[in-house]
């Protein structure tokens, strides 16, 4: 593995992120979101998808101590379970009756149930500005790394 490999993935993993971030955003915001473009199960986006697969592998680096992921892991993990909250708002449902399954009925959302998902969508814009920030963190670190430690991975 090469660092400019490494650093080209996780600069796409927090792009990924980011728009994951802006797509809920987006939701909030009233506009019509495929539930399926901003998944709830942090292994399910593609910035999950990034970080238990490629990215483990910067734990063996001498410069990354294991903390770090852990930050980064534990703030993805807060970010999914806020995300839930505005999920359940906009995507679950109650049993549909028949028609509405097969014409697609919209869920009726609350004035009240939108503005608690605007609180949610506030606490997540946090959330990700530190997950953000863990982020640029491990590429500085990565930045530091000699190419001859990364032959190694």
């Amino acid at each position: 593995m090469q660092k400019n490999e490494v650093l080209e993935q996780l600069r796409a993993a927090k792009a990924a992120h980011v728009n994951w971030v802006q797509r809920a955003k987006l939701l909030i915001s009233g506009f019509q979101i495929d539930e399926s473009s901003i998944p709830v199960n942090s292994t399910q986006c593609q910035f999950g998808k990034w970080f238990y697969s490629d990215a483990q592998k910067l734990n063996a680096l001498q410069n990354n101590p294991m903390k770090c992921m852990n930050d980064i892991e534990q703030l993805h993990f807060d970010l999914h379970d806020i995300y839930l909250e505005i999920y359940k708002i906009y995507y679950e449902t109650e049993s549909k009756g028949f028609f509405s399954k097969i014409f697609g009925k919209k869920k009726k959302i609350s004035e009240d149930a939108k503005a608690l998902a605007k609180q949610y969508f506030q606490n997540m814009e946090e959330v990700s500005k530190k997950l953000v920030e863990e982020i640029n963190r491990m590429e500085r670190r990565i930045v530091a790394i000699s190419e001859k430690e990364f032959e190694s991975l």
